[in-house]
């Protein structure tokens, strides 16, 4: 089982200018019910990373890590599922960019985060 499946996160669309994906909040809580920090950076890490990756295949580098991600995060959530958008900040031959908002299912925004890959061959 790999990680996204541990996390129950589900890509909805795919596409290196917008990358979409669910995930619940039960499951992924910290000790006081409240959604982890930590899961909302892997649910950013994992759009950031896709798009980047995607972004890698059309210019015949299709391989991204991460090498940086910060978060912010604005709100508390206890139920429910979260959705995080990531949207490029800076698509370039060696260097992507995202930043990644997750919302609740009012359309909340739970969290900001940014994350950057390396494109490697």
């Amino acid at each position: 089982m790999d990680l996204l499946e541990r996390m129950g996160i589900i890509i909805k669309e795919a596409t290196p200018e917008r990358v979409v994906a669910t995930m619940p909040v039960e499951g992924n809580t910290q000790p006081f019910g409240l959604l982890h920090g930590g899961a909302s950076c892997v649910l950013a890490e994992t759009l950031g990373s896709v798009g980047a990756s995607l972004h890698g295949q059309s210019i015949g580098r299709p391989k991204a890590v991460g090498i940086d991600i910060s978060a912010t995060h604005h709100r508390a959530v206890t139920e429910g599922t979260v959705t995080g958008v990531a949207t490029p900040l800076h698509l370039g031959g060696t260097v992507a960019s995202y930043e990644i908002v997750i919302s609740d299912e009012e359309g909340n925004r739970v969290c900001t985060a940014r994350l950057t890959c390396l494109i490697r061959k």
